[in-house]
């Protein structure tokens, strides 16, 4: 039976990695798989899905506005045996129910690869529609410096955590940290100086 997935996890936890692993192992098996993105995700380049160990591949670009049942009714039907969504926190929570409907109408599995939260520890629209609608929740773990599991997404600014701003700003190891909640409230009440992985 087909089933709406949720794989969620912190910044790091390789969920890009996973979504094209998971592509991979399909398309190994002789199934096609339709891989899209949300138009907000734009680090790679607008149709590139790329993680940090250096796999990648072209995905299909979704905008806020379009309605990713038509478009999979109009271009994928009777093509797809699986559809593979990742950055889905960027989705519209219209986007997400149109995903279920992919699922009910068609017993098409959908599997969303994303964040929970943002880094004020919100849930982000469209991750908060999955948790309310996925069939299947998973975490995919990743760990703190301090080597307990990170579940915040901690945004970074000249070396101190960001508790301000704007819910979507893009980055990766450059703006972001995962950390365990401990850590990341500790970080913000002594105005800890964070070093970003990847850097001197």
């Amino acid at each position: 039976m087909a089933k709406l997935y949720f794989k969620y996890g912190a910044m790091g936890s390789s969920k890009s990695a996973q979504a094209l692993i998971t592509k991979y192992n399909y398309e190994e098996n002789d199934m096609r798989v339709w891989l899209i993105k949300p138009s907000a995700d734009t680090r790679d380049g607008a149709d590139i899905l790329r993680s940090r160990i250096g796999l990648e591949a072209k995905a299909e670009i979704m905008l806020p506005q379009t309605d990713i049942f038509e478009r999979f009714s109009a271009t994928q039907a009777e093509k797809c045996d699986v559809v593979i969504v990742d950055e889905c926190q960027f989705l519209t929570e219209n986007q997400i129910d149109q995903l279920r409907s992919i699922v009910n109408e068609y017993a098409i599995p959908v599997l969303c690869f994303g964040l929970r939260t943002d880094f004020q520890t919100r849930l982000f629209p469209g991750s908060r529609r999955l948790m309310e609608l996925a069939d299947v929740i998973e975490e995919i773990k990743t760990m703190c410096d301090c080597g307990a599991k990170a579940t915040v997404n901690a945004r970074i600014s000249d070396g101190y955590i960001v508790t301000e701003g704007a819910q979507v700003v893009l980055g990766g190891n450059d703006s972001y940290i995962a950390m365990c909640h401990r850590c990341y409230i500790n970080g913000i009440r002594e105005h800890k100086k964070i070093k970003l992985h990847g850097q001197n």
